[in-house]
């Protein structure tokens, strides 16, 4: 690992084998590149980032995986968007994906294969959040596979709600050649599910299991029910794959998420993200999870590439 200089910032580098991950941990906790060296010489792009002129703005950089924390996507209250209600009835403001993106983290071990990074709860974390906890963030880098875990306790006196997930930007496609339409997705077997204009859930596209990147139906989508608790993606040869596993046991838990969607149709990169459970979580309680006091919950998702 090697402290690296980067728009005026100081970011972290790590050189395993013929892998490269960059990562600020300090904003956000961002990983934010992960390359690999083929046998050839050429280097392909796992993770996506994204060429920028400043960092002032690094959780709306769309690249890398922003951490989702305490809840994923939008919240609503009651049908309002940007709100949620806790167990007591208090309505409490909740920014889209949470807090923790753009939140300060403080740098707690740092080692040759990766770090760990807790969450400084700033004025907005404690306004949304009001609750005494510890949040942490630790990666762990092998040369074609991470592991990412979440570790929320509870320090306070009353249960912590939760359903936190990752935002992973991975580049697509891997070689000048191919197209998005080059590439497909193989999903476990489940069902669907869309979020509607007031926060509920409601049913998703019928999808096959192995489905063109270039679906349109596959954006925005989460897929729910999974019999197995990986998805894998690549080129329809099956020359290379990446495996998103979601949580560490399978089948998982029937609300753990995995969610399909990207910014445009040609953009250079797509999102397969691992989540605990579909968005707006503390209203419909699907993938809610809840910390007691002084105990110690654990969120873990690995990627692989073959």
């Amino acid at each position: 690992m090697e402290a690296i200089p980067y728009l005026d910032h100081t970011i972290r580098r790590w050189q395993i084998g013929g892998a490269t991950f960059l990562a600020y941990p300090e904003a956000g906790a961002r990983l934010m590149h992960w390359s690999l060296e083929r046998a050839d010489g050429s280097t392909r792009d796992i993770l996506h980032w994204p060429e920028l002129a400043s960092l002032d703005a690094i959780d709306k950089v769309r690249g890398g995986n922003p951490i989702l924390f305490p809840f994923c996507a939008r919240s609503f209250d009651r049908g309002e968007i940007g709100y949620w209600r806790d167990r007591t009835g208090t309505r409490r403001p909740m920014p889209n994906h949470g807090f923790a993106r753009q939140g300060r983290f403080r740098l707690t071990d740092i080692e040759d294969y990766g770090f760990t990074a807790t969450l400084e709860p700033d004025e907005t974390a404690r306004a949304a959040y009001p609750f005494h906890y510890e949040f942490t963030v630790a990666y762990r880098f092998s040369e074609r596979r991470l592991t990412c875990e979440f570790t929320l306790q509870n320090l306070g006196d009353q249960p912590l709600p939760w359903c936190a997930g990752h935002h992973f930007y991975f580049a697509v496609p891997w070689t000048e050649q191919h197209r998005r339409s080059d590439y497909e997705l193989l999903l476990p077997s489940g069902r669907t599910a869309r979020q509607s204009a007031d926060g509920a859930l409601i049913d998703g596209p019928d999808l096959a299991r192995r489905v063109s990147l270039a679906d349109p139906a596959l954006v925005d989508t989460f897929h729910l029910g999974l019999a197995d608790n990986t998805v894998r993606f690549g080129p329809a040869d099956h020359s290379e794959s990446i495996a998103v596993a979601v949580g560490t046991v399978t089948p998982p838990d029937p609300d753990a998420t995995l969610v399909t969607w990207s910014v445009t149709p040609d953009a250079p990169s797509y999102c397969v993200e691992p989540w605990m459970g579909p968005p707006n979580a503390p209203e419909h309680g699907r993938g809610l999870r809840h910390v007691a006091p002084g105990l110690v919950d654990k969120f873990t998702v690995e990627v692989r590439i073959s």
